[in-house]
């Protein structure tokens, strides 16, 4: 690892702990040369994913656009941002895990709707009315009807 002070290629690590969000590795290192420290961090190289969508258009897949439609389906409702970060986690989670390259929106959408509705039931709904292109009333009062329907059965 080059020392980004001086340019020097001989550092070593003098601490090593998993970063806080236990994804990667936190490397403290102390140049050979000059003797300044610097952290670095390890991560698992993880493999391209395509996003396949609707027109079948195929783009790199963003967490931030998972991230701004779970954050506008929660808007002011009593969801966390450590439930949102929790939430997009599993979904990145479960379309790594699927060892696919390429994966539809309507796969990522499940995912997102499964597990919106066991965090909020109103978040769940918002999302589902953008992400199923509600076309009338009548679509949306299906849905209602599934929702609560499940409800009487918990």
């Amino acid at each position: 690892m080059r020392c980004p002070f001086c340019g020097e290629e001989n550092t070593r690590v003098v601490d090593s702990r998993p970063a806080e969000d236990g994804s990667s590795i936190r490397r403290r290192r102390q140049c050979d040369a000059c003797s300044r420290r610097f952290t670095t961090y390890e991560k698992v190289e993880t493999i391209p994913l395509l996003v396949v969508k609707k027109d079948d258009s195929r783009v790199p897949y963003e967490r931030s656009k998972i991230e701004s439609g779970v954050l506008r389906a929660c808007h002011k409702r009593p969801v966390s941002s450590a439930q949102i970060e929790k939430l997009i986690d599993e979904v990145e989670t479960a379309l790594f895990q699927s060892g696919v390259t390429e994966v539809k929106t309507t796969f990522i959408g499940e995912l997102v709707m499964e597990r919106l509705k066991c965090l909020d039931q109103v978040a769940y709904v918002r999302f589902a009315s953008v992400y199923r292109e509600f076309k009338d009333v009548r679509t949306f009062m299906v849905e209602l009807r599934k929702l609560s329907g499940e409800e009487g059965h918990a």
